[in-house]
């Protein structure tokens, strides 16, 4: 079974090299619907996993200089606290039963299936946010919507352990539109990192990270981004978007039924 893992991080990580989507679409409903791990297992698990990846993919954008530091500010403080919030919740109602984890399954179903809708989507709502500046928010509205928006996906991440990759982006892309490719994701990698280790640190708390698992997915996942991060260019974005759209699509529908 140990073997299984690895290849199983080598797989999503050549996958998140390749199309930049967050490991936690793929990773978690993996856990869940291949070997069978709870559904909170999952979540926490892969937790501490994004948090570990998402650290150097952070130092590497820092060096290039392509982190807004103040978006991260603010999405920090509405994710953070969320974070909080959401794990404490988990802990009051019960984050380990039966029940839970049917509500949790369900909530990875729903972000996988947000971020199929941010993969297909994403690149007209950009067009039609730049299309109509009158639309965009400035100033003081700007930064209240943004710390809403880091609450939100705060909640989500906590929950489900997805949102922080392509929901994160493709909220970035509509509120800040003229930042680059470079700087969205640089910045959405940059405020995942304290939000994913203090969800992680929550799961923890809950009891729900499988150590021994977490070692074994991360042997294969460092390779596999870097394979795929290297092999990005050579494979159309169009192919690899609506390959992976249609087997997250299907993911989350074997979740639900």
């Amino acid at each position: 079974m140990t073997v299984t893992y690895i290849v199983s991080g080598f797989a999503v990580g050549l996958l998140v090299g390749l199309t930049g989507v967050g490991g936690g679409s793929l990773m978690t409903p993996l856990l869940t619907l291949m070997f069978g791990v709870s559904p909170t297992v999952a979540v926490g698990t892969d937790l501490a996993f994004a948090s570990a990846t998402k650290t150097a993919g952070t130092l590497a954008h820092r060096v290039r200089g392509t982190v807004r530091w103040g978006i991260v500010r603010h999405l920090c403080y509405g994710a953070l606290p969320a974070a909080l919030v959401a794990t404490f919740a988990l802990k009051y109602f019960g984050a380990l039963d039966k029940e839970i984890g049917q509500i949790i399954r369900y909530s990875i179903a729903g972000s996988v299936l947000l971020t199929v809708c941010a993969l297909l989507f994403r690149s007209r709502m950009q067009a039609w946010v730049l299309a109509h500046p009158e639309k965009q928010l400035q100033g003081t509205k700007l930064a209240i919507v943004t710390v809403i928006v880091g609450a939100l996906l705060g909640t989500l991440v906590t929950i489900s352990s997805i949102g922080a990759g392509a929901v994160g982006a493709t909220i970035l892309v509509l509120l800040y539109p003229r930042l680059s490719p470079a700087e969205i994701a640089g910045t959405d990698i940059a405020y995942a990192v304290p939000l994913t280790a203090i969800a992680a640190a929550g799961h923890w708390y809950l009891g729900s990270i499988n150590w021994e698992l977490l070692a074994t997915l991360l042997i294969g996942s460092v390779p596999g981004i870097t394979l795929g991060s290297l092999a990005a260019k050579a494979v159309p974005e169009k192919f690899l978007r609506a390959l992976l759209a249609t087997t997250l699509t299907g993911i989350a529908a074997k979740m639900v039924f």
